[in-house]
């Protein structure tokens, strides 16, 4: 590790981490706080995702949209009217619309195999967007003046790589740069999840092998044609296999390539300097 022990930590002049888990459990607000408190910047692979990587076929699916529209087509087609994403570091809606969801196109379901693709696209720009980390700790320093810096990762890294590999492509060079900390839930954190989910479904990237054997699953299951499923159905009955399908992978990150650290440790975590010593007792006990 960058950090071998509790001491290397606490003494270093430059902390460098990227905080992994599943989705809700405060990653981005950890951050946040970090990058308020001074001194840390902040990066975050989903809205480099965004913007870098993805960013022109978000616009351009607007834009598909609005071309529906006559008065937005006469409008776009005459350069009057400018279409972009707002995606933001807290609000990442226009890359999870764009993500979408399998099934009924009357409910705004995608065909399987446009799905596909934009999984596909979003599998390389989380790749290309994590690999971009030593770049931005470099900027952050030379331009910045920033000593500390934060990689706020999406929920989906322990899909791109293999955390049992030790020379995993994107873990490798990653781990030459930062510390991994795992922020782990508990099975309450996972209902609760599952419960915020039902409520408010949401496009996801999934492994490729584990969505098209989730999508023959559950089409046997239900007895439905493509075009009959439910997309917000579909990514509910998803989301919990998704969640015990990543748990273990996290898992092997953190042992192999970093620490780990309990969701409610983090939440009690109110400044840089209680993150500074939970880091270090994580080293401790690893």
């Amino acid at each position: 590790m960058l950090y071998p022990t509790a001491a290397d930590w606490l003494t270093a002049t430059e902390r460098r981490v990227l905080l992994f888990g599943m989705s809700g459990l405060g990653k981005t607000h950890l951050a946040n706080l970090l990058r308020e408190g001074g001194g840390w910047f902040h990066y975050s692979v989903d809205y480099r995702i965004g913007t870098r990587y993805m960013g022109e076929h978000i616009a351009d699916n607007f834009k598909r949209e609005a071309m529906r529209v006559p008065l937005l087509r006469e409008l776009l087609l005459s350069d009057s009217v400018y279409i972009q994403s707002n995606i933001t570091f807290d609000n990442l809606a226009p890359l999870s619309t764009y993500l979408g969801k399998p099934g009924d196109p009357a409910k705004g379901g995608l065909a399987f195999a446009d799905y596909m693709q934009r999984q596909d696209q979003h599998r390389t720009a989380e790749i290309a967007a994590l690999l971009d980390t030593p770049h931005f700790i470099d900027r952050a320093q030379a331009i910045y003046g920033y000593p500390h810096f934060v990689c706020d990762s999406g929920g989906s890294i322990c899909e791109v790589v293999d955390p049992d590999d030790p020379q995993d492509p994107v873990l490798a060079p990653l781990a030459a740069h930062l510390l991994f900390v795992w922020i782990e839930g508990t099975e309450a954190h996972t209902a609760e999840l599952i419960r915020r989910f039902n409520r408010a479904p949401k496009p996801m990237y999934y492994q490729p092998d584990f969505l098209r054997a989730a999508w023959s699953e559950y089409r046997a299951e239900a007895g439905l044609a493509e075009t009959e499923v439910d997309p917000d159905a579909f990514v509910r009955w998803t989301y919990a296999r998704a969640l015990a399908h990543r748990a273990p992978r996290y898992a092997a990150m953190a042992r192999n390539w970093g620490v780990s650290v309990r969701a409610d440790e983090i939440a009690a975590i109110g400044d840089a300097a209680d993150f500074r010593d939970l880091v270090a007792t994580a080293i401790a006990r690893r």
